[in-house]
């Protein structure tokens, strides 16, 4: 098993080339029609945004409406002083209607503050509370009608009770006490009759709404434990970022340890679980009832069942020495490719170690990132808001024109109002019926589409950046002194000039993946209400096939990048020749990946387990740092959890680098060992310690 198919299915080597000496320097552009696409569609994607700048209004998404279409608390406005949105019938908004119209069928206005008490219109009528009852009415309410007019035409509501803002909108203030739920202090009120009416109905109506009314007090609790305590979490981040730099040095000299210490724990786990199975199965020996068979017992919703069978535990203890035979087996055949795993992981840390400022460069694609994230969000937003306001009448009865579009201004003197004496002509959602409205869903099908491919061709520029300052430093034959001057800065340049098509056309096919992946997405949230089993078990094999295909693309675009960086060909010729190659090797990439899977793991694991361990024992003043001890918090968990996703996105940013470096240097392995003989004329490039490992040797330099 030295060598893998060299030729056949999966291509021929590639030959001895005198003139290759690592990345070329001398390439032309490739891949110039993808390149020209990009630019175009970047063209339209800025006229996009521009159309959605210039019709789109956010404070849409930022203030209430009202059922009139006005905004609520927006300066300059009428309604500048009243920032809080008011609902006549909140219970009205748990009707199936809002999940059509987006809108509560009930009236709307907006007020200076929640009301703050109960209160019926009748009581108020006859009371000094009335001032305070009529900020709750429609604007330019005149106390001329009577009550059942008044209500009829919905010009106030038929009762107020405590509510608090929660999104700017008033949500009754429901509370638990001694197990009840209740609004306000009280769980009744009386009408003018005094007849004492539970408001079950108002709570349960409510209720979800305000789940989360302690959401804004939460929120700044937890604005007061950052305010006090980032100083704390910044040199959290800090450590991390020192034990992820130092897991990579250390990898140089530690990786052999920690790959064969991995090896000999699965070996002995899976030992003992055998010996524990064996000793289960004996220990039930003679026991009533343990002889019983699997399929005798059947299928029990309670899983310990089967513990107290014997049939159980020889069927575990079959499995775990399959798995302990295969194991073994791989290690006495695949001892040489572990071996070079390991070599190309260590000369991966000593790569890193001479490229020092690619270690910063994922600072550059965050970013990057960043921008297309901000451009796509604050494009959909825009989008989103560049409707127009739509009224449509709504009525608690049968009126045949409920649902209809209508007129505010003109409604109350309209046809439809005198036969529909209940009805309401109030604001619905935004919407419209010109082209360009009947276009927004492509248009942010198109924004979407856009994020994807700028994020994987940024995500692509990274790649072949790092990967041509890598290989850089594979081929260079007397490492580091014949490694060219700023390999990185050289690399990314290369990229840019030369291979912006190319690296377009990698992420438009990933683009187009992801983007079928998110309509499968959505077919399937329409489709779950629906019965059609066939239906299901369809979309469930496409998400499924689309969500390898893009697993695979990654992979073969990842490839097909490093050879871009070296050769210069474009993407097409990159991708055939990295497929042929790792195919022509594929036990030793199995192994390689199985590798180096396991070591970013357990560096992972360190750094976030230790940077969180010294955190938890921090911020819950287990120990104290010189004289400093922690700040007094609210909730310990938020600096804790902050400064555990920073330490993994830290270590993840590092070993994202490592792992280009190690993916990189494998394909520059496999390339030299077809290339090159260890002739005089066509020397090794690779380590002396893979060389030592392959029993390779360079002539000239032994006759030497």
């Amino acid at each position: 098993m030295e060598d893998e198919r060299k030729d056949g299915a999966y291509g021929t080597p590639q030959k001895y080339d005198p003139t290759f000496k690592g990345p070329i320097y001398h390439r032309g552009c490739t891949d110039i029609i993808c390149c020209v696409f990009l630019l175009l569609a970047i063209v339209g994607y800025v006229a996009v945004g521009i159309i959605a700048w210039t019709h789109g209004d956010p404070r849409k998404v930022i203030y209430p409406t009202d059922s009139r279409g006005e905004f609520c608390g927006q300066k300059g406005t009428k309604n500048a002083n009243k920032p809080f949105l008011f609902y006549f019938n909140i219970v009205k908004c748990a009707s199936p209607l809002v999940l059509l119209e987006f809108q509560c069928p009930t009236p709307q206005i907006c007020v200076e503050k929640c009301p703050d008490r109960y209160l019926t219109y009748l009581n108020a009528q006859k009371s000094q509370d009335f001032e305070y009852y009529k900020q709750f009415c429609v604007p330019g309410f005149q106390n001329n009608k009577g009550v059942a007019e008044v209500l009829r035409d919905g010009d106030c509501p038929a009762v107020l009770i405590p509510s608090k803002p929660l999104a700017r909108r008033c949500f009754p203030a429901i509370h638990a006490h001694k197990g009840v739920l209740m609004v306000g202090n009280e769980t009744t009120y009386e009408d003018g009759h005094g007849f004492r009416k539970n408001i079950t109905e108002l709570v349960e109506g409510a209720k979800k709404a305000n789940g989360v009314l302690e959401a804004r007090q939460l929120a700044m609790r937890i604005f007061e434990d950052y305010t006090v305590s980032w100083y704390w979490i910044v040199i959290g981040l800090v450590i991390a970022m020192l034990m992820s730099l130092l897991f990579i040095v250390l990898l140089r000299f530690l990786a052999g340890i920690m790959v064969w210490v991995m090896i000999i724990m699965v070996i002995l786990v899976l030992g003992y679980g055998i010996f524990h199975c064996y000793m289960e199965y004996m220990r039930l020996r003679g026991e009533a009832g343990s002889d019983i068979s699997l399929v005798d017992l059947g299928f029990q919703t309670d899983l310990r069942v089967y513990l107290h069978l014997r049939q159980t535990w020889m069927a575990f203890m079959i499995i775990l020495s399959i798995l302990e035979v295969i194991i073994i087996l791989l290690l006495i055949f695949l001892r040489k490719r572990i071996l070079i795993a390991i070599a190309l992981i260590k000369e991966a840390s000593r790569a890193v170690g001479y490229v020092m400022c690619s270690l910063l460069y994922p600072l550059v694609t965050f970013l990057l990132l960043c921008l297309c994230i901000a451009y796509w969000a604050s494009t959909a937003v825009f989008l989103s808001t560049s409707n127009e306001a739509v009224y449509k009448i709504f009525d608690d009865g049968t009126c045949q024109f409920a649902g209809k579009t209508c007129n505010p201004e003109t409604f109350a003197s309209s046809n439809e109002s005198r036969l529909c004496p209940g009805a309401h002509c109030q604001f619905a959602f935004y919407g419209g019926e010109s082209g360009y409205h009947r276009a927004l869903l492509g248009l942010q099908i198109f924004n979407a589409f856009m994020f994807f491919w700028l994020a994987n061709f940024v995500l692509a520029l990274g790649q072949v950046t790092l990967a041509g300052a890598f290989a850089s430093y594979y081929w260079a034959l007397h490492k580091p002194d014949d490694l060219p001057a700023f390999p990185l800065f050289s690399a990314f340049g290369r990229a840019l000039r030369y291979h912006t098509g190319s690296l377009a056309f990698g992420a438009l096919i990933l683009a187009i993946v992801q983007i079928i992946r998110v309509m499968l997405e959505y077919l399937d949230q329409r489709l779950k209400a629906a019965e059609n089993k066939f239906a299901k078990f369809l979309m469930t094999c496409l998400k499924c096939c689309f969500w390898c295909l893009e697993k695979f693309i990654r992979f073969l675009n990842r490839n097909a990048y490093i050879m871009i960086a070296i050769y210069g060909t474009n993407f097409c010729t990159s991708a055939r020749n990295a497929f042929f190659l790792l195919m022509r090797n594929i036990i030793r990439v199995a192994v390689l990946d199985k590798v180096t899977d396991f070591l970013f793991l357990l560096g992972k694991l360190l750094i976030v387990g230790s940077v969180g361990i010294l955190a938890f024992f921090f911020f819950t003043h287990r120990i104290r740092i010189v004289q400093d001890t922690a700040p007094p918090l609210n909730y310990y968990w938020v600096p804790i959890l902050t400064v555990i996703i920073g330490s993994y996105l830290i270590a993840h940013g590092f070993f994202s680098v490592y792992g280009m470096c190690v993916d990189t240097l494998f394909l520059c392995f496999l390339e030299d060992l077809e290339r090159n003989d260890g002739s005089a004329e066509r020397p090794y490039f690779m380590s002396p310690n893979l060389k030592r490992l392959l029993n390779k040797t360079n002539k000239k330099l032994a006759e030497s």
